[in-house]
């Protein structure tokens, strides 16, 4: 029923994170997957030192994925910096490599850059040559966390998207969909506000840019729709060719394997989209995008 666009994962048992918790294990995802009723999780490997313990090569990923066939999707992680850490350093040779051995796309990119930092655009530069998808995580600043950083109204994303028009973008994180209704506070970019949505940045951008697509996964992604139900429906219908139904779990207590499933069957069940809707966001668009 369901593809997962996020999800992360290790070949090695007891792979550390900070909060304390390890990261699920295949066989925990897939246990989890079989409950809900989803078919395959495109792993994104953790590749930037910004937001993991330990740094995660893809190789770990294409293991896993070769282990359990058909459960699992892979995506490649290219770091901005990596190579020669210049802006004219040659990514799209790492990520050929790595299409040509089945991944899907790039991401989850994390590095905490600007957006607009020579090295970051290099890395859309060379992932539009490719011609693969990236999924990138967004901070509010420089300093915090993870993430790639934009202001406020993501102008230094808009101009990426004018930039490069043949890259598709899937956005992430509680800062990008916090975008969803107008920015009144600062203390909005870095969680889960709530109340009505009106005049987001974010859906003006998907109006006007084709190549900007919606990573659901997280609380974030489930809370920009959940927080109103009306604008939620408006949204999904406009958008339906450009979101993806995702989970984002990290370690097996993590509570985002089935909100967003719940509550897009129970649109579903109340008319309020239609099952080719509903299809496209929990798995058509997934299978189009990625070529699966």
């Amino acid at each position: 029923m369901f593809i997962d666009i996020h999800v992360h994962t290790t070949r090695v048992p007891g792979f550390p994170r900070l909060d304390g918790e390890s990261y699920a294990r295949p066989e925990e995802l897939i246990a989890g997957y079989d409950e809900v009723g989803i078919e395959a999780g495109c792993l994104l490997p953790e590749a930037n030192p910004e937001c993991c313990t330990i740094l995660q090569c893809n190789e770990d990923t294409l293991e896993v994925c070769e282990k359990f066939k058909g459960r699992f999707i892979p995506f490649c992680n290219v770091d901005p910096r990596m190579i020669t850490n210049d802006w004219r350093a040659p990514l799209d040779k790492m990520m050929d490599y790595y299409k040509e051995r089945g991944c899907k796309g790039i991401g989850e990119v994390c590095a905490n850059m600007r957006i607009l930092d020579p090295k970051v655009q290099n890395l859309f530069r060379c992932a539009e040559k490719c011609n693969m998808p990236l999924t990138f995580h967004l901070s509010p600043y420089l300093g915090y966390s993870y993430g790639l950083v934009d202001d406020s109204g993501l102008p230094q994303l808009e101009e990426s998207l004018k930039r490069f028009p043949k890259l598709r973008f899937f956005g992430h994180s509680q800062t990008f969909w916090a975008e969803m209704s107008k920015i009144n506070t600062i203390s909005e970019r870095f969680g889960y506000p709530k109340g009505p949505v009106s005049g987001g940045r974010l859906p003006e951008l998907m109006r006007k840019y084709p190549n900007l697509y919606g990573d659901l996964s997280a609380g974030s992604g489930c809370n920009a729709l959940t927080r109103d139900r009306e604008n939620a429906i408006n949204f999904i219908n406009e958008f339906q060719d450009r979101l993806f139904f995702g989970t984002d779990i990290c370690q097996p207590s993590m509570p985002t394997l089935r909100p967003l499933a719940v509550f897009l069957k129970d649109l579903l069940a109340k008319g309020d989209i239609t099952q080719k809707v509903f299809n496209k966001i929990a798995r058509e668009n997934a299978i189009r995008e990625l070529g699966l």
